[in-house]
């Protein structure tokens, strides 16, 4: 893709806004009644919303296309104007443009500006490029429903997606891109392998793991939970419905009360599944008096949280509403966080290397306009993010002001096969809940103190960090997470009992293995396991029978050739160390 990566997508958004206005111009030429909406430069390409009784079909789209090719080419001048309000009202109002007219009565000012290309205007702000001919390749890429403005109790609009370059050869790699990344897809893949599903009777965005993808997992959940105990952290388990009032003292009721399940009524107690683990392990904090000997304490969870996300925002695992979150909460005294978030920043990063990630973007967001805690604890905990990341060697972003409420917080983005960055690993800082829930310890004078909580998430969420190692791998797991590591494949019935043997052999030295004993010929056996992206095959024939050997064959290599079998049991377990993993 160097073309396309090597341009910024900063620069691009000028070429892809102006692009939009010829994706309107070509759709009010061909299909006057249609009503106008917003069309923005995205992070890729563009998108025009539409109002139009008729859905747009793929012959439409191809049409529209050929129209926008033809006014490109033209060379229109991309013309800026100025209008008065009143003048750009009465304009929209005879040319029935209503939503356009919507928009204008809520900027403000006197001045309005637009935007001409030949005959059409469009209201904009900008900025745009000077003329259509500099977009030199274009394609329309899809359609799919809206709302105007996002509300659904609004108009439903057709967005019309594309994308532009300045050059042909810049799209082609682009197009090959997509091609790349709807192989990688998780959704397609999880299917494919029988990893996952969901379940329409059982609603939307919840997660049924089946036997191979729970595999995965649950190797994912043993090396979080051996690693974390290697380094102090002690595992808790809390309960997935608890007390309104808790929500209430948190917090949470207030800032998330959109994203909470409706309430279950018992007892005259209304319970709530919980939305997040960090209310849980304060409960276990204020359990009972704590001394600064005990500290820091390090407590982690995979805890299944619940969110009612909008089933129009739901996609695959990267957005479910039932979700496992590697969550952990440090409670320290204020003298160590230093060390604490340098830790946590450290053990993020081995723990993404581990999982095959080596390129990473890191951003520190400071303190908002709005905050709770007093400015010396702000100041000092941005210290010890700064220290942290600095302390890795790994340059990071400032965002000033993106911090959230409570407390300055520390992102890693990962960079998959393809080069797409994913939200990982969070640290941040909270003041806001050890004072909700007045958190304390006794000091070394005996005296009350207040601790610093630090929350730590490594993967995020186990579901979209699965779908993540799903498009990165492209569904071929490396040998220590591969939910089958080796198949054994018996050429014929006669081998059967050889197989066994092998079969049995594996499986005791704690290998994932699966035997195909079905009348099938090799040829169509070895072709299923290798869409089924098992690593290795051990093909036996009546020579490696009478030998007491195998022939390997290794998935997306071919051939490895024929060994005995303790050869075979020693490759795997050297392959696994090589790898990072353990069977």
């Amino acid at each position: 893709m160097q073309n396309f990566m090597n341009e910024k997508i900063e620069d691009l958004q000028p070429f892809w806004h102006t692009t939009s206005h010829i994706l309107a111009h070509a759709v009010k030429d061909l299909y006057p009644e249609v009503k106008l909406g917003t069309g923005p430069a995205i992070e890729n390409g563009f998108y025009y919303d539409f109002y139009r009784l008729q859905p747009f079909t793929p012959e439409d789209l191809k049409r529209i296309e050929v129209r926008m090719k033809e006014i490109a080419a033209a060379g229109l001048p991309m013309v800026r104007e100025e209008r008065d309000k009143s003048e750009a009202e009465e304009f929209f109002r005879k040319t029935g443009e209503n939503f356009k007219l919507e928009i204008i009565k809520e900027l403000p000012g006197d001045k309005v500006t637009f935007y001409r290309q030949g005959e059409f205007i469009d209201l904009c702000a900008g900025p745009h490029l000077e003329s259509t001919g500099k977009v030199k390749a274009l394609t329309l890429l899809s359609v799919a429903a809206s709302y105007w403005r996002a509300d659904e109790k609004r108009e439903s609009m057709q967005r019309i997606y594309g994308i532009s370059f300045p050059d042909q050869a810049a799209l082609d790699e682009y197009l090959e891109r997509l091609k790349e990344i709807k192989e990688r897809d998780h959704r397609r893949l999880g299917v494919e392998l029988d990893l996952y599903s969901f379940q329409d009777e059982a609603g939307p965005g919840l997660v049924f793991w089946h036997p191979k993808g729970a595999a995965v997992r649950h190797i994912m959940e043993e090396y979080l939970i051996h690693e974390q105990q290697k380094r102090g952290y002690q595992i808790l388990y809390t309960p997935h419905l608890s007390d309104e009032h808790l929500w209430q003292v948190s917090g949470h009721l207030d800032f998330y009360r959109q994203y909470i399940f409706p309430a279950l009524e018992t007892e005259n107690r209304r319970l709530l599944v919980k939305p997040m683990n960090c209310p849980g392990h304060i409960l276990i904090y204020k359990n009972r008096l704590r001394s600064y000997r005990e500290l820091p304490l390090r407590w982690a969870e995979m805890g299944t949280v619940y969110r009612l996300e909008k089933s129009g925002v739901l996609h695959g695992l990267l957005r479910v509403r039932g979700f496992t979150q590697d969550d952990a909460h440090i409670f320290c005294r204020p003298e160590d966080l230093d060390k604490e978030i340098k830790d946590a920043v450290s053990f993020a990063l081995d723990v993404l290397r581990t999982f095959g990630f080596a390129e990473f973007e890191i951003f520190l967001s400071t303190r908002p306009e709005k905050f709770v805690g007093s400015e010396g604890n702000w100041e000092r905990a941005t210290d010890a993010l700064k220290k942290g990341v600095e302390a890795v060697g790994i340059a990071y972003r400032v965002d000033p002001g993106e911090g959230v409420f409570y407390g300055p917080k520390i992102d890693i983005k990962i960079k998959d096969a393809l080069g797409r960055s994913w939200q990982c690993s969070t640290i941040q800082v909270d003041f806001n809940l050890p004072e909700r829930f007045g958190l304390s310890f006794i000091n070394s004078e005996g005296k009350e103190e207040q601790p610093i909580m630090i929350h730590r998430a490594l993967l995020g969420s186990l579901e979209r960090f699965f779908g993540v190692l799903v498009e990165h791998y492209k569904g071929a797991f490396p040998f220590w997470l591969a939910p089958v590591q080796l198949a054994v494949l018996p050429i014929t019935e006669k081998e059967s009992d050889y197989a066994q043997k092998v079969f049995e052999r594996l499986t005791k030295d704690g290998f994932r293995v699966m035997i195909d004993n079905s009348d099938e010929k090799i040829s169509k056996k070895i072709r299923r396991a290798e869409l089924e992206k098992i690593p290795f095959l051990a093909i036996l024939g009546k020579r490696e029978q009478e030998a007491g050997t195998v022939s390997l064959r290794q998935h997306g290599k071919g051939e490895q050739g024929v060994i005995s079998r303790e050869e075979l049991f020693a490759k795997l377990k050297e392959f696994c160390n090589q790898t990072g993993g353990a069977t």
